[in-house]
C-alpha cells in the first residue's frame, strides 16, 4: 500500500483549518480528512480535535472489534458519533469556539474491503482504471438543489451558496453518518480531499493528473499547485491511498 498526504492553506486564508490523519500501523489502515469551520480558531480546533478523538477511539478499541462488515460499520459510526459529542461539548468551553464544526471523511481498509464514514462536503473518490468514482455525496445546499433538478452539476460548481453545508460534525448533539463499503482491487487509488480541491478542479482534471503522473506523490503535488493556480480560495488537503 502506498500512501501520500498533503495540505496547503491556499492563496487567501490566513490559517489552515483542514486536518488529516494517515495511519502508520499496518493493523489499522485508517485515513481521515476534515475541514473545520467556526469563528477565530474554531475551525482549526474542530477538525484537529475530531481526528484526535476518532484515532484514539480506533487505537483503543478496534482490536476487540469483530471484523465482519456490520461490526465495522457500527464501529465507524460509534467513533464518529463520539467525536461529534466531544467537539459539540468543547464548543461550549470557550466563547471563541461557539458554533464550531467540521466535515469529516474517513477511510478504513480491512479484509480487502473499503469502509468510508462521511459527514459534510469533503469527498472520497475511487480511481479504478480510467474511471474516477465519487463515493460520497456532498451534504450541501447546492447538492440538494441538484438532486431536486433545479440546477445542474455544472451550475452547482459556481453557485453563490455552494459553501452552505447541511450536515457537519460538532454542530448538533446528534448526527447522521453516511457509511459506504465495497471491494478493494489491485491498483485502486482512494482519494480523500477537502472542497478546496474540488471547488478549483473538475473531476476530469483530477483523474487525468493521477493517470498521467508517475506516482501518487507527484499527482497530489501537482493537484495542489493547479488548485492554487486556479484561485486557491480555500485550504486544500489531499490524502491518496493506492493498493498495490
Amino acid at each position: 500500500m502506498l500512501v501520500y498526504a498533503l495540505t496547503d492553506k491556499g492563496n487567501v486564508r490566513e490559517n489552515n483549518e483542514d486536518s488529516y490523519f494517515i495511519s502508520t500501523d499496518e493493523k489499522i489502515k485508517l485515513f481521515i480528512v476534515a475541514d473545520g469551520m467556526g469563528g477565530c480558531n474554531g475551525g482549526e480546533v474542530a477538525s484537529r480535535y475530531a481526528i484526535e478523538v476518532i484515532t484514539k477511539y480506533f487505537f483503543s478499541n478496534y482490536s476487540s472489534c469483530n471484523k465482519n462488515d456490520d461490526s465495522i460499520k457500527k464501529f465507524i459510526e460509534d467513533a464518529v458519533r463520539s467525536a461529534n459529542s466531544h467537539v459539540f461539548n468543547k464548543s461550549f468551553s470557550n466563547i471563541d469556539l461557539t458554533g464550531m464544526g467540521t466535515t469529516l471523511t474517513l477511510l478504513l481498509i480491512e479484509n480487502r474491503k473499503f469502509f468510508i464514514g462521511h459527514i459534510g462536503d469533503s469527498r472520497a473518490y475511487l480511481i479504478r482504471g480510467d474511471k474516477l468514482i465519487q463515493i460520497t455525496e456532498d451534504h450541501s445546499y447546492v447538492e440538494e438543489l441538484v438532486k431536486l433538478g433545479r440546477i445542474t452539476h455544472e451550475e452547482a460548481r459556481n453557485h453563490p451558496q455552494k459553501n452552505i453545508i447541511t450536515r457537519a460534525l460538532g454542530i448538533d448533539d446528534e448526527i447522521e453518518v453516511d457509511i459506504f463499503t465495497g471491494e478493494v482491487f489491485e491498483n485502486d487509488v482512494f482519494l480523500l480531499c477537502t472542497d478546496g480541491l474540488t471547488n478549483m478542479l473538475t473531476d476530469d482534471l483530477i483523474l487525468k493528473e493521477f493517470n498521467s503522473s508517475e506516482s501518487i506523490d507527484k499527482a497530489c503535488d501537482n493537484l495542489i499547485k493547479m488548485a492554487k493556480q486556479n484561485g486557491g480560495f480555500d485550504n486544500i488537503t489531499i490524502v491518496a491511498v493506492k493498493e498495490v
